[in-house]
């Protein structure tokens, strides 16, 4: 019997600096080219049934098997990311900013990380490893796609590999769509290859993005204020002074870029307005702008909303809407703030 467990295709949370964990988020228009990419490397596979964890990213990446040849989606809780506990849904800047020590320790030495609610690595290589025995049990002699997360498959190869967690460094973390292939003896796993990721190579944007680092060697995220508690910062990125929904996006301690959504406008048809984004010139080129755009997108779906709008712009501010999925309407842009639906058979959770 053989299995193949693939990561998910990039997700808000990866795009946004954001701590996903267990919570649900869409694929970017990056995941989905990350997905075509998957599927093509596949052609010709023969998989015999398609399983994923319960979260939308990667019900979506399992499309990539399932769709072409119209196979059930088997649905897994134990297949799911590792819980962070009261880190969910928060930016990793604003984490790095209140708990450095937790987050290096997540970044760098799983063994000591412990954040309230965070669940211990060791749990997840048990559920993961339950999950993935009693999948090669139900399915002898036939091959198999798993379809999971970045921390969850590391640590399970690490597992396999014979890795403690203290040696979990010695196993990279795969890149989106990753696949590994492990062999099964009837007794147990063998790992004939992991994060294998050849396949993005045929996409013109399918090498890992590159964060620039600090001294330290994390990941730069920013946090965020509300604008009203500085005003005087907010007015000098925009001109204006903060009015509704206002944030300033920090690095370190110094503002960098500005949000201000009018989340009242067509709030009867379920629509948000961006009514302003910016980041100082010398910020620029550094993803800020999308991970202020990603508080937007988050704000609105925390309200119900549908659709975020943007008013028409330069050349430049067409580029940057082009970039973050939004599409030209009449005298302004629109983004489709919904999950869309998957396109293919989902069997019950379990």
């Amino acid at each position: 019997m053989k299995l193949y467990l693939i990561r998910h295709a990039e997700a808000d949370g990866n795009l946004y600096r954001v701590a996903q964990g267990q919570d649900d988020s869409s694929v970017t228009d990056r995941g989905l080219r990350q997905i075509g990419a998957l599927e093509r490397r596949f052609a010709g596979v023969p998989v015999d049934a398609a399983y994923s964890s319960d979260l939308y990213r990667t019900c979506r990446t399992a499309a990539a098997i399932c769709a072409p040849r119209d196979l059930p989606l088997h649905r897994r809780r134990a297949l799911r990311e590792i819980c962070v506990g009261a880190w969910e849904r928060r930016p990793w800047g604003e984490i790095y900013r209140e708990d450095p020590v937790q987050m290096m320790n997540f970044l760098q030495d799983l063994g000591h990380w412990h954040v309230p609610g965070g669940e211990a690595p060791e749990a997840v290589q048990a559920r993961m490893l339950s999950c993935l025995r009693d999948i090669a049990r139900e399915n002898p002699g036939k091959t198999v796609a798993v379809f999971s997360h970045g921390c969850a498959i590391r640590l399970t190869l690490a597992a396999l590999m014979g890795k403690t967690i203290a040696e979990l460094s010695e196993v990279p973390l795969g890149q989106n769509t990753a696949v590994s292939c492990l062999r099964w003896d009837g007794e147990d796993f063998q790992v004939l290859f992991a994060n294998d990721a050849s396949h993005l190579e045929t996409l013109s944007d399918g090498t890992p993005r590159r964060w620039r680092t600090m001294s330290n060697g994390l990941e730069p995220g920013l946090r965020y204020l509300p604008a009203e508690r500085a005003p005087a910062a907010y007015a000098a990125l925009t001109g204006t002074l903060p009015s509704g929904y206002t944030l300033l996006g920090c690095r370190e301690d110094e503002p960098v870029g500005a949000l201000r959504l009018d989340d009242t406008r067509d709030a009867e048809r379920k629509r948000a307005w961006l009514a302003e984004l910016t980041v100082a010139e010398s910020w620029r080129c550094r993803s800020y702008g999308t991970q202020l755009l990603g508080q937007a997108v988050q704000h609105c779906r925390d309200r119900g909303r549908e659709t975020l709008c943007a008013p028409d712009g330069d050349e430049a501010a067409r580029h940057f809407l082009r970039q973050q999925g939004f599409t030209p309407a009449e005298g302004h842009w629109e983004r489709d703030l919904r999950f869309p639906p998957l396109g293919i058979r989902l069997l019950a959770v379990q």
